[in-house]
């Protein structure tokens, strides 16, 4: 415990020292529409993180959850409008159902042919995204064919203000449906042997299968858990930006996953947490945010993207060697 706790700490100070640094070359940073407009960024990508980092503390690694949330927001929207159905409860129901027969999928073909997770995450994120523009389409639902109480739900603020330029902006509600989650994670992960049995399976697969693990229990589990968050992560985004499009979300699992390593979760798996992983996605979010205040052209956002996944690997690399030594 005190090890992921020093790690949540070191990353918190330098999430703080970015955050000054930014402040201070750019005013604008602390603005309330800009900090507003960092927490709604965080809603999406932080709970799709929820779910990597299960996969990661597991040892795996998996990048077609991009595709998956594309897939189940399509789908659901989709129906949505072919059968004039106005609802919130059920379709994000429907949606995360999507994402669990995906992610099972995903966890079937590991298992039973003992694969590696991250070719076989490439290759079902292909036939996700064919099948779905193939046999659905490419056209892209707009806010006019776009479900009257999917943009309500989306579009709920905890709190408005108004700007110094006059317009007024929002808090997001949906914050609170990522700290529920992020909560339900952590307890599942902290206080209950399906969490242990996760991080016993990534630090070392044999020596929990001997000590009494259901190892297929536990692949299920973490890739089940993390289609079901991708399912509802992909519907919660296309009701707050009021529109489904099948191609959405394209190269996200970079971002992701640098995100979680940002966190201080393992790329060997045993190790991660929930409050690590939520700092690395805001840090990950901001320093994105910051570089488009900035008019920083978006090829060089994704070389320093790029760049802090190398230095997160470096060190969490470096970190177990002299855990090792």
């Amino acid at each position: 415990m005190k090890r992921f706790q020093s790690t949540e700490a070191v990353i918190a100070l330098v999430l703080l020292a970015v955050m000054v640094l930014i402040g201070l070359i750019n005013p604008a940073f602390w603005g309330v529409a800009n900090l507003f407009s960092l927490a709604k960024a965080n809603v999406v990508i932080g709970i799709m993180a929820l779910g990597v980092l299960l996969i990661m503390i597991s040892g795996g690694i998996d990048v077609s959850f991009p595709a998956i949330s594309a897939a189940a927001l399509y789908i659901t929207v989709r129906t949505m409008v072919a059968l004039d159905y106005d609802g919130v409860l059920l379709p994000f129901i429907a949606a995360s159902v999507i994402g669990v027969l995906l992610g099972a999928f995903n966890a079937f073909i590991i298992d039973r042919f003992k694969m590696i997770p991250l070719i076989v995450t490439l290759g079902t994120a292909s036939i996700i995204r064919g099948l779905v523009l193939g046999l659905l389409g490419t056209s892209i639902v707009n806010i006019n064919k776009m479900p009257d109480a999917l943009i309500e739900f989306g579009k709920q603020d905890l709190t408005t203000v108004t700007a110094q330029n006059g317009a007024t902006v929002g808090l997001t509600a949906m914050i609170l449906v990522y700290l529920a989650i992020a909560l339900v994670i952590h307890i599942i992960l902290r206080h209950t042997m399906t969490g242990r049995s996760v991080y016993a399976y990534g630090g070392d697969p044999e020596s929990a299968r001997r000590a009494g693990v259901n190892t297929r229990r536990t692949i299920f589990f973490v890739y089940c858990t993390a289609g079901l968050l991708a399912g509802f992560a992909g519907l919660l985004h296309s009701s707050m930006i009021w529109q489904a499009n099948p191609r959405d979300f394209m190269g996200l699992e970079l971002d992701v996953i640098a995100a979680v390593v940002l966190g201080g979760a393992s790329i060997f798996g045993g190790r991660g947490s929930v409050l690590g992983t939520m700092i690395g996605v805001f840090t990950l979010v901001m320093v994105k945010n910051s570089l488009i205040l900035m008019k920083v052209d978006t090829t060089w956002q994704r070389v320093v993207v790029g760049m802090i996944i190398i230095a997160a690997t470096a060190i969490t690399a470096w970190r177990d060697r002299k855990k090792l030594a």
